[in-house]
């Protein structure tokens, strides 16, 4: 069970703080779990949006404008989906005491690219890294 901890709306975590305190976990947490709900909210919406479009659109042409947002939204819909699960694993990787740190080399994630990218798994040279090395064999 977790102990309540209590974060002001102004909190951001601060680099002067012990790293991923139960102060910065909480915080994080809260973010990914809003981030999600505004997510899963979208989805919702676009689910009725597609459900509205169902209609017969006799203008070949407005149909066919029809069907491009369709597929936009559908596209966007599989992103969010995507993105929905990388939030998921992020939030188990709190629960397991591992969020933060870098999947690669273990050390810790800077709280600035966490702030900006909650799902991330990887230091900032350790996915350039990555990066590169897939770069180098996609090209081969």
């Amino acid at each position: 069970m977790r102990a309540e901890i209590f974060l002001t709306d102004d909190y951001r975590p601060a680099e002067t703080e012990p790293f991923m305190n139960a102060r910065q976990v909480e915080y994080f947490r809260r973010k990914l779990l809003n981030w999600k709900a505004e997510l899963l909210e979208q989805s919702a919406e676009t689910i009725e949006g597609l459900q509205d479009s169902g209609r017969n659109v006799p203008d070949i042409a407005d149909r066919a404008s029809e069907e491009t947002d369709r597929s936009l939204e559908l596209r966007t819909r599989d992103r969010q989906r995507k993105l929905v699960s990388k939030i998921d694993a992020a939030l188990r990787r709190i629960e397991n005491g591992e969020y933060g740190y870098c999947e690669m080399t273990g050390e810790p994630i800077s709280l600035r690219r966490l702030d900006a990218r909650p799902i991330a798994t990887m230091t900032l040279e350790a996915q350039e890294k990555h990066e590169r090395r897939e770069r180098v064999h996609r090209d081969d």
